[in-house]
């Protein structure tokens, strides 16, 4: 486990007690996926044709259309920059846009569709943990590739799926190992009810439990609630030293609302969000998230070279008062990972691709990322960040480093037993 060392910024360390918490989620009751009809992968789809299609499935519409939509713009960005420098293997890329309408099964029937129909070399896209579980066996059975962009409660590597987006040991523990050198002592839960928050709590819980903190309460509420009252009078009266929310989607607009209005703060209840980021913070109003804490990876104000390009690219192409955020970011960051196997492979093959994934590079705009081929996850650097007035979010911690992926919490003895599943992808 890398060593976490703060930050020597000119940030006031007071105020930060609170932090984490959602990542990519679902719903709590999920269907089955549609049975996908089994192929294999031995097709190079980059072998005949002046193209080469690629899917992309998000939200479009429905309750994480808040977050979802400017997933599918950073793709189509790095799509245009792409092309623009020459393609991936010399052929120009033509994206096949699916909404996924926040309703999971639907993100299986459309994977399927892109698959079968639309012959695309790779699918990026999907948000929540339940679109993503009725995904994987989509992209299993047919032997086909998901990119998937968001950070997301871990305990998971599918030979199929790369994950671009922070697992549990990159954002969660992370923010857990700072609120406890904050000297928190007690946390309430906050989720939307479905896999991520609830898998998500499970470890926030052992993780207390081996590290003197205790869970004053712990609530869920389905996916597009909008009354938060109950909870909101819970926490006042628990008086939690922080709040873990991971609510996603629209719901943070009713939540944070009436947090305001109960006449909770940072300063008395500070509450920390892993799901909250920039364009959240505009469509929520800055007005009611000033100082409070988010962990994510990357930040619009990341000061690098390669961010300062990609925002300007992305105002550029959308408009200057348009926010960059983690999951936009790990999206673009996505094609770009996807390119350099494709080139390294010399082939689109799904097969190829995963063979030459191990130690690929890129120059992200949140930094320098590698890929582990055995779990299919990224080396990514931890970041703490607090929500300003003007609805930016500044950094106030890293880890110094990119940390390496550990899906399956293999390197902490308090997660023995949170999961069952193999600690890495089969080859096959």
């Amino acid at each position: 486990m890398i060593t976490l060392h703060k930050r020597s910024v000119a940030v006031a360390a007071t105020a930060i007690t609170a932090l984490l918490a959602l990542s990519a989620c679902g719903s709590s009751t999920e269907e089955a996926a549609p049975e996908a009809s089994a192929t294999t992968s031995s097709e190079d789809r980059c072998a005949t044709g002046d193209t080469i299609p690629v899917g992309l499935l998000n939200s479009l519409s429905g309750t994480m259309a808040i977050s979802e939509v400017t997933v599918r713009d950073a793709l189509l960005l790095a799509v245009d920059e792409i092309n623009a420098s020459g393609g991936v293997l010399g052929k120009q890329l033509v994206p096949i846009s699916e909404d996924g309408a926040s309703d999971w099964p639907t993100f299986a029937e459309k994977a399927q569709k892109l698959i079968s129909e639309d012959k695309v070399a790779a699918t990026f896209g999907g948000w929540t943990s339940s679109s993503r579980k009725q995904m994987l066996p989509v992209f299993e059975s047919n032997k086909e590739l998901l990119f998937y962009p968001v950070q997301y409660e871990g305990l998971e590597a599918s030979p199929y799926i790369f994950y671009s987006g922070a697992t549990t040991n990159q954002q969660i523990i992370p923010a857990l190992d700072y609120l406890k050198e904050e000297g928190v002592k007690t946390l309430y839960l906050v989720g939307s009810d479905y896999v991520f928050p609830r898998t998500a709590n499970k470890e926030i819980a052992a993780y207390a439990a081996a590290n003197g903190m205790t869970i004053v309460g712990e609530d869920y509420k389905p996916l597009g609630n909008t009354e938060f009252s109950a909870i909101v009078d819970s926490i006042k009266a628990e008086k939690p030293d922080a709040v873990f929310n991971t609510l996603n989607g629209d719901s943070n607009v009713a939540f944070w609302k009436q947090y305001k209005s109960a006449g909770l703060d940072a300063k008395t209840t500070p509450v920390v969000s892993v799901s909250i980021a920039e364009e959240e913070v505009a469509a929520i109003g800055p007005e009611y998230l000033t100082d409070q804490l988010v962990s994510w990876n990357y930040y619009q104000t990341t000061d690098n070279p390669e961010n300062t390009a990609f925002v300007k690219a992305y105002q550029d192409k959308y408009g200057a008062d348009k926010p960059t955020s983690d999951p936009m970011e790990a999206a673009y960051t996505s094609m770009y990972l996807w390119k350099a196997m494709a080139e390294k492979a010399g082939s689109c093959n799904p097969e190829a691709i995963k063979a030459a994934a191990d130690g690929i590079t890129f120059a992200a705009p949140e930094g320098l990322v590698t890929m582990d081929g055995e779990n299919h996850h990224i080396y990514k650097t931890a970041r703490i960040g607090k929500i300003t007035e003007d609805g930016q979010i500044l950094e106030v911690w890293n880890s110094g480093e990119p940390i390496k992926p550990d899906p399956f919490l293999e390197g902490y003895d308090w997660a023995a037993g949170l999961s069952g599943a193999s600690p890495a992808p089969s080859s096959s």
